[in-house]
This record gives C-alpha cells, structure tokens and sequence, in this order.
C-alpha cells in the first residue's frame, strides 16, 4: 500500500478536523478513538488516518477504529508521539506499507488495522467489562456524591431571554448517531417548533439540518465560530469556583455570553437549565447516557447525568422514542396539492389515447351542456 498526500496534525482530533481538508492525511494523538471523533473524519474526508497512540488500548470496546474502516479510510495505528516533531503542518508525506515516509527518509512506523482483528479485538474487551464497570460504578457514585447540588435546587439558574415556560424544547449534542437523530424527528421539529439548544458542537448539529439555534449552552471547545456568531444567545458552562475558559473565545468574537458555574456535563446543566425554566417537555438528541459514552469522553464516572436524569426523567424523552409516537399531522394543502398531482398524471395519461382523448371530448361537451357553459 501506497499513499502520499499533505498532512494535517494535531493533538486534538476536534480542532484538527475543522482545518483538515478532504484528501490529506490526518495525523492524531487519540488513544481509544471514539464514534464521534472517528464521524467527523469521515465527513471531513479524510485520505487516510495516522495516531500517534493505540486507537484500541483494551479498556473498554471503543467504535471508532471500526467507524474509519468501514468507510474505507486506513488507519496506521500506534506511530509514536514523537511524529509531531518529525512532521510538520502541510508536509507532503508519503505511507508505504507500514512506514511513514518524507523527503525519502523514514521517520515513523505503526501498524494497519484491520477489520476483522479489529473486530475479533472488540469482542474480546466487551467480554472482560466487569473489571471495568466495576470501577465506572463506584466513581458514579462518588460523583454524585459530590454534585448533589444538582438535584437540591441550590444552584443558580442564569437568566435568559428564550421562553421555555411550556413549550417543548430540543437538546441536541453532537454525540453518536446524532445525525440519524435529527433525520427521524425532523418532522416533529418542524410541526411543534420547539425550542432549539445546542450543547457545545450540538449548535452546528442544527444548522447542518437547517435551524437556528435558539441558544448554545457549553464550555465552547467544539463549536464553530459561525455557529456562535449565528445564535442570539450563549451560555459559557463555568467551573462551580466560577472559572470560565471558554467565555475568552466568546470575548475574542465580540460577542456577549452569560455564565452558568456548575458542576457536571455541559448537558447536564441544558437540561437542568430547560426543566427550571418550565419546559413542557425536553427531546435529547445524541446525549450521553452509558459507561462507554462516558468513556469516550474521559469520564471515569456519570454521577451528574444520573443525578440530572433522576431530576428531569418525568419530561425527558430521547429524540428516537418521539419518531415512534409521534404522528406528524399532514396539513391540509399538502393533501389538496397531493390530489392535485394524482389527477393531473391520470389526465396526463388518458389524453396519450384517441379513444380516451374521445371520452374527454364528448365529457366536456356534456358538462358544457348540463352547465350551460
């Protein structure tokens, strides 16, 4: 195998996919790849991927690897840290077999991933989870433990402009399947015209499928700028001692932003925010609800989403749920259009013969007569 191409690297696969460019070669560092990440280079796509760290380490059944080549896009795996000081932003470089090659010297190795060993590896981590859960449980706990303000109503809601006292609102995160998501409740976005949160990323999520956020609630590390410029109102997630790094970034645009200093997930505190304000009913699209969510975030615990859920549970529902009890209601003129475009093709296609041309005739003729037309 042999691949040359331009190279895009960076630590962080979220900020290198918002500059790579579709054919390049995208070098990381991102040890347990996960779904989401392994998304956005696909869309962004890719020629080929090459980490730095083990895109599998064994500690939990990670679906990223699998994402990439079921997609076509190779992945050399495991070249080392030190490819980012060999290579440099926009250097053509040059893969044969399992060597990085540029300006004919070798200056990395790994190994290519295959499906099916890649496969074979994930059913061997699912079946030794026990260790694991094990671990992901008892931080759960000590976690919600520690942000029990969550549920007992001492936190400090932000005020804000958007009206949620009883209407339907929308939370989407830009997390696995969020795509799929959006595509089934599409009609019932735009039948009930809830109210729309992004939760960092999630504010681009909706103007890939056409709205515009109402609000964008995070800590800003994975939401564009045109997102941000794009939406009336933004709250910075800040640390429960009132640090805000994200609210730089907002200050950099120009733009204003209100804080919300809160312990737990950035969506955590959109759905706390929502059902405080007097939502009727919060739709989750793409949230985070499991240990290998979690996980893929590098979170060894979900105290604050078991506490929040435990809060809001009696108006939350997931975005796949709605598609299946939800009857989007036709209006009228699509029924009347819908009608109208069965008998034109009817019409269209008896007129094609003499003897139904006849028909017509000798039908208007009589109309004509009974009509006094």
């Amino acid at each position: 195998m042999d691949i040359k191409a331009k190279a895009r690297l960076d630590p962080r696969t979220k900020n290198l996919v918002k500059r790579i460019q579709p054919g390049e070669i995208a070098i990381i560092n991102h040890a347990d790849l996960d779904h989401v990440a392994a998304d956005s280079l696909v869309k962004a796509r890719v020629k080929m991927v090459v980490n730095a760290s083990p895109s599998i380490t064994g500690r939990y059944p990670n679906l990223g690897p699998s994402v990439l080549l079921n997609e076509g896009i190779n992945i050399l795996d495991n070249v080392g840290k030190d490819i980012f000081q060999k290579i440099h932003e926009g250097d053509f470089i040059e893969v044969r077999e399992n060597q990085i090659w540029k300006d004919n010297i070798i200056v990395a190795q790994g190994q290519y991933l295959e499906s099916e060993s890649v496969n074979k590896r994930l059913r061997e981590i699912r079946g030794n989870l026990a260790e694991e859960l094990e671990k992901f449980l008892q931080n759960t706990l000590e976690y919600a433990s520690k942000e029990k303000d969550l549920i007992l109503d001492t936190l400090a809601m932000p005020e804000v402009n958007v009206k949620f006292e009883g209407r339907p609102v929308l939370v989407v995160v830009r997390g696995q399947n969020y795509r799929e998501d959006l595509t089934i409740i599409k009609p019932y976005i735009d039948d009930v015209n809830p109210v729309l949160i992004g939760v960092d990323g999630g504010a681009d999520a909706l103007l890939e499928f056409g709205y515009k956020p109402d609000l964008i609630v995070g800590d800003m590390d994975s939401v564009t700028d045109e997102a941000l410029k794009n939406c009336p109102e933004i709250i910075v997630h800040a640390y429960p001692d009132g640090r805000a790094p994200g609210l730089k970034r907002i200050e950099d645009l120009n733009l204003t932003a209100k804080l919300f200093p809160a312990p737990g997930t950035s969506e955590d505190i959109t759905l706390l925010l929502a059902y405080e304000k007097g939502a009727d009913l919060i739709v989750a699209v793409g949230t985070h609800s499991n240990m290998i969510d979690f996980l893929e975030k590098g979170r060894a615990g979900m105290g604050s989403t078991f506490l929040v859920r435990l809060k809001v549970g009696s108006i939350l529902v997931d975005a796949r749920g709605v598609s299946k009890i939800y009857q989007g209601r036709l209006k009228l003129r699509y029924l009347v259009q819908l009608a109208m475009a069965g008998v034109l093709v009817i019409i269209t296609v008896l007129y094609q013969t003499q003897w139904s041309r006849d028909f017509l005739r000798a039908l208007w003729l009589q109309m004509k007569v009974l009509f006094n037309l």
